[in-house]
């Protein structure tokens, strides 16, 4: 299921649920760019032909390059070590189709994570921001995962209840739609609650006819007098 996140509300602005046999990376042939957004996609989604596509947009995108990426080095620029960047480089990319497919010279930044130890090959045609930026913008790819992992445990999506291809993305909608749903009320009624809490909330109160700001204000009434009495309980040795 090719998902696009925005990183700005953590709400997906862009799905499409396949069958299974679409390739991830045709889905940036649904996609429609906007100019100036950053796109950060995985390794499955390299294909020079869409990046460029997005490039010719006005867009930008940050990937991870593949091991066997052809390319030489046009211009190496001054790095930081001490932030993990062990090279920030514009290249050319080799080779007759793929000179042909992105004929624009791209950005490669090679980092070492401090965390793991692990060194990344990044791909962008961002010359603009600072290479950590860009390394730090691929690691938020990993909210997109955290989106599923939510889904997947909150809103019950671990089985389907239907085998057709209308029953599994009607569920898949309505559990996408319900979060969406939940997380434009949090923004607007400007909740400091968890998405899991108001999920919680919403799920007794459901069928009561009073405001979600009431009904929240009563579970934080609620929770809090449950607190105190928890705390005045004499301990047990």
């Amino acid at each position: 299921m090719p998902m696009l996140l925005d990183l700005r509300g953590s709400i997906p602005s862009f799905i499409h649920v396949s069958d299974g046999k679409m390739h991830d990376v045709r889905a940036l042939d649904l996609l429609i760019p906007e100019a100036g957004a950053i796109y950060v996609m995985d390794r499955a989604y390299v294909d020079f032909v869409r990046l460029h596509r997005l490039h010719l947009a006005e867009a930008f995108f940050v990937t991870r390059a593949r091991s066997n990426l052809d390319a030489h080095r046009m211009y190496s620029a001054r790095t930081d070590r001490s932030l993990g960047i062990i090279c920030d480089q514009t290249i050319a990319l080799d080779g007759f189709y793929t000179q042909q497919d992105c004929p624009e010279p791209l950005r490669r930044i090679r980092f070492k994570d401090p965390e793991t130890g692990k060194t990344l090959v990044f791909l962008t045609n961002n010359f603009t921001l600072p290479a950590a930026t860009i390394c730090a913008l691929y690691k938020s790819r990993w909210q997109v995962e955290l989106f599923f992992k939510w889904v997947k445990q909150h809103l019950r999506i671990q089985c389907f209840y239907g085998t057709s291809e209308n029953a599994v993305k009607s569920q898949i909608w309505i559990a996408v739609s319900v979060y969406v749903l939940v997380a434009i009320i949090k923004k607007r009624l400007n909740l400091d609650a968890s998405l899991y809490t108001l999920l919680q909330i919403l799920s007794v109160t459901l069928f009561e006819k009073m405001p979600i700001q009431q009904a929240y204000s009563g579970a934080r009434t609620a929770c809090g007098a449950l607190q105190r009495q928890t705390q005045h309980l004499p301990h047990q040795r």
